[in-house]
């Protein structure tokens, strides 16, 4: 009998790492955003700096902001960070770090409707994500010029981690801003309920079809220092690590596909120790780290 498995092992890192970098009880008590020197600092997951509870910023948001500059510079800085955590982790980030990945998975374990892991088109609804990525938070943020007001449109038009961990606490506990609330406020809190009913029946459907963050580490997922490695010599084609999987993928495309967020639930269904997230020196050993 295992003594651990990855799978709780990743709820705590995410918990904890939600507390961490959302844990700003002051903000949330008065409905005011921290903005201390931290603010300055990005954040790997997806985090919105308006959220009362937020230590520090998004880097979507923190694209967007160089992006919505007047001169068009190239935002070196957000792109090395991004290229850092990509280079270390890939979607590893998503799996186990983003808070709003967190609530997703916990909407998908309450017991209602038939649970699906994907929506029907996913192999062409996979991609929406991408489109989101160019359209909103980079031609939106830098392009609509000459008669149209550049905005940080992601945040602004989109995100449900902003609607979700910002302004619905911001607005609660500000009559200010209730009494400012309007058209825009009500369209993305119907993309975020929306939202919240997929991820009841489908897995991570924000991350698997519209998240940005997620579409630029899935672009290093293969090349990144964090990997599942397969064995193919050992194993059995059995099938277990694909039921497990949350996005349906074969045993070959684990870790390396775009889609894999490296969530572990592979490695806790294999029955011959063919896939772990360690570099392989002998059976024994990874039978130890999979106790």
């Amino acid at each position: 009998m295992r003594r651990f498995t990855f799978a709780r092992i990743r709820l705590f890192f995410q918990i904890l790492y939600t507390i961490v970098t959302n844990g700003y009880a002051y903000g949330y008590l008065n409905g005011k955003i921290y903005k201390g020197s931290l603010k300055y600092a990005c954040v790997p997951g997806l985090n919105c700096y308006s959220c009362p509870g937020a230590v520090g910023s998004c880097p979507i948001g923190a694209l967007q902001a160089a992006l919505n500059e007047h001169k068009i510079e190239v935002p070196f800085a957000v792109i090395g960070f991004l290229f850092v955590f990509g280079s270390l982790f890939g979607r590893f980030v998503c799996g186990w770090l983003c808070p709003f990945g967190l609530l997703q998975d916990l909407l998908h374990k309450i017991p209602l409707f038939k649970k699906r892991k994907q929506l029907p088109y996913h192999n062409v609804l996979k991609y929406g994500k991408y489109l989101v990525l160019i359209g909103l938070v980079i031609v939106g943020s830098s392009f609509l010029f000459g008669g149209f007001v550049k905005v940080p449109a992601f945040c602004k038009y989109l995100c449900p981690s902003g609607t979700f961990m910002g302004a619905i606490p911001l607005i609660s506990a500000n009559a200010n801003l209730q009494m400012q609330v309007g058209g825009l406020f009500y369209w993305k809190l119907g993309v975020l309920i929306t939202l919240i009913i997929l991820s009841i029946k489908i897995y991570r459907p924000f991350c698997q079809y519209l998240c940005p963050l997620g579409a630029v580490y899935g672009l290093f997922n293969r090349f990144s220092l964090v990997q599942i490695r397969w064995t193919k010599e050992e194993c059995t084609s059995c099938g277990a690590c694909q039921r497990a999987c949350p996005v349906n993928l074969p045993p070959e495309k684990i870790s390396v596909s775009p889609e894999c967020i490296k969530c572990g639930k592979c490695v806790d269904a294999c029955p011959t120790d063919c896939l772990h997230f360690c570099k392989k020196t002998n059976n024994r050993q990874v039978k130890e780290i999979k106790r």
